[in-house]
């Protein structure tokens, strides 16, 4: 049996993960397992990304005292 896939360092990481291995499905290339495990493995680097913004999402909250405000970009 395989072992999991290593947790990326940090979000940076795991978005650039994230993106190659898109680019790796979108090709055309992998045979049908790798396709499933690319996709898999998608799935975990989407969430663990997700997972760490609702994590600095709360931080922000807490520090603008429970008002979540909205970022305009100028």
């Amino acid at each position: 049996m395989s072992q999991p896939a290593p947790t990326p360092a940090t979000y940076e990481a795991a978005l650039e993960e994230l993106e190659q291995l898109i680019g790796r499905i979108e090709s055309g290339q992998l045979p049908l397992e790798q396709l499933l495990a690319g996709y898999q493995r998608g799935a975990q680097l989407l969430q663990f990304c997700r997972d760490k913004l609702q994590a600095v999402e709360d931080q922000i909250k807490v520090l603008d005292e429970g008002t979540l405000k909205p970022w305009l970009q100028e």
